[in-house]
């Protein structure tokens, strides 16, 4: 496409700091950077993520799809999965001491519970912290970001319309395994 870093940075909404950081493996993006980029490079989600099988409309827990990201510890366990006309994305995000997202913000809902662990979570300025048992649900529309302030790993069940895995649902999304995108 003939796109400068800081021209990606400027039409995704990232810094050209953190998309240098991406390219040489020294940062992990989150889903809604990764949707951010793609849709500047006018890619796809999909091209950005391991392809795994389709999987069945029950998923057992010893049988749930892992993914991960490159660097940072950064995991996730698929709950949902896709058939026609559905929307709604599930994983239970581990995420490791000190992780910290980019702020985004992107069409959509998300709701997250927590498991274990806490998560800080910064929705337009206003800074929350969320322990085991509590849940925020807000329009992914407002800018948000979160981070695990402790030194333990987190384990949250997100719920979301971001299109996470490519499949179709509406907008962009939230944590993925990175991948280089298929165009040069």
């Amino acid at each position: 496409m003939g796109l400068t870093l800081e021209q990606v940075a400027r039409e995704s909404g990232l810094t050209s700091g953190f998309i240098s950081l991406v390219e040489r493996d020294l940062a992990t993006p989150s889903i809604a950077s990764i949707s951010g980029i793609a849709a500047v490079l006018s890619a796809t989600m999909g091209e950005f993520l391991d392809d795994p099988p389709r999987p069945e409309m029950l998923t057992r827990q010893a049988r749930r799809q892992v993914y991960a990201v490159a660097t940072g510890g950064l995991r996730y366990e698929r709950l949902s999965n896709a058939f026609e006309g559905s929307h709604l994305q599930s994983v239970i995000i581990h995420e490791p001491p000190g992780h910290r997202s980019e702020p985004v913000s992107h069409p959509g809902e998300e709701l997250v519970y927590v498991l274990s662990g806490k998560l800080m979570i910064e929705i337009e300025g206003e800074v929350l912290l969320l322990s085991p048992g509590d849940t925020i649900h807000f329009s992914s529309q407002r800018t948000h970001a979160s981070w695990n302030p402790t030194t333990e790993t987190a384990a949250l069940l997100w719920c979301g319309t971001m299109d996470i895995f490519g499949e179709g649902a509406i907008g962009p999304a939230l944590h993925a395994k990175a991948k280089a995108p298929a165009h040069g």
